[in-house]
C-alpha cells in the first residue's frame, strides 16, 4: 500500500504519503490563497522525499471538506486527475474528521474550522475516531451552549475563544493524520461509504453557496 493524501479545504496545503504502517513523507503550507500553486510543488516535493515516483501510488486520499469553494475544488482535482491518470481508487474523507484524528482526544470533543463570514464549519466527535454528527456550519454563538464544557479542536476554536473557550491544537489541517486515518480503516476493512465517519465519494462538500456570485444585474458600459 503507498497513499497519496491531499487536503486544501483550509489555509493549510498539505500532502502525505503513507505506506499502510507510518506515513514515509510529508509537507504542509498554511497559505489561504495559493492552492493551485503550491499542491503540485507539494506532491513532488514528499515523493522526491521518500525517493519515489508517482507512479508507486495504489490509492488517493481526499480530504473532501467542509471548505471554501475556491480552495477544496483544488485538491478534488488534482486527486481525480491522478486518479485517471493511474487507475487507482479516490477515498474521499472529510476534513474535520483528520483534525479529529490527529488530536488523540480519547473523549467527547468537537472540531471547528473556520468558514469565514464569521461562521464555523464543525461536527462533534465522541474520540478521535469516531464522528458523532454530520458536518455543518454555523456562527459560533449559535452553538456555544450546545458544544459548552467540550474541548474543541482547530481554528474556527481559536478563532472564537469566547464561543470556545477550551480550544485545542492541533490549529491546522494534516495529510499525515488524513492518510493514517484512511490507512487504518482500509486496514480494517472499515471502509463504511457514506456513514458518518466513513469514506465519502470525492466529492465537495460545500455546506453553503460560494462567496463569489455572478451579479444579477449588468451595467451597461458601452454605447448604446
Amino acid at each position: 500500500m503507498l497513499l497519496l493524501a491531499m487536503d486544501t479545504a483550509t489555509p493549510a496545503v498539505t500532502v502525505a504519503l503513507h505506506d499502510g504502517e507510518a506515513v514515509v513523507a510529508s509537507s504542509s503550507r498554511v497559505d489561504a490563497r495559493r492552492h493551485g500553486e503550491l499542491l503540485l510543488p507539494a506532491v513532488d516535493r514528499v515523493l522526491q522525499e521518500a525517493g519515489l515516483t508517482l507512479d508507486a501510488v495504489t490509492g488517493l486520499v481526499v480530504g473532501v471538506g467542509p471548505g471554501p469553494y475556491t480552495g477544496l475544488r483544488v485538491g478534488l482535482v488534482t486527486a481525480a486527475a491522478f486518479s485517471s491518470a493511474l487507475g487507482v481508487p479516490v477515498h474521499g474523507l472529510c476534513t474535520l474528521d483528520g483534525l479529529a484524528y490527529a488530536s488523540g482526544i480519547d473523549g467527547p470533543f468537537a472540531v471547528a474550522t473556520d468558514a469565514r463570514r464569521k461562521e464555523v464549519y464543525w461536527a462533534r466527535y465522541d474520540d478521535f475516531r469516531t464522528r458523532a454528527t454530520d458536518a455543518a456550519v454555523d456562527r459560533p454563538a449559535d452553538i456555544a451552549e450546545a458544544l459548552a464544557g467540550l474541548p474543541v479542536v482547530g481554528a474556527g476554536a481559536l478563532l472564537y475563544p469566547e464561543a470556545f473557550p477550551d480550544a485545542r491544537d492541533p490549529e491546522h489541517q494534516s495529510a499525515a493524520a488524513l492518510a493514517a486515518l484512511a490507512a487504518e480503516k482500509l486496514a480494517a476493512g472499515d471502509a463504511g461509504a457514506g456513514e458518518t465517519g466513513g469514506f465519502l465519494d470525492p466529492l465537495p462538500m460545500y455546506l453553503r453557496r460560494p462567496d463569489a456570485q455572478v451579479p444579477k444585474n449588468y451595467k451597461v458600459v458601452t454605447p448604446q
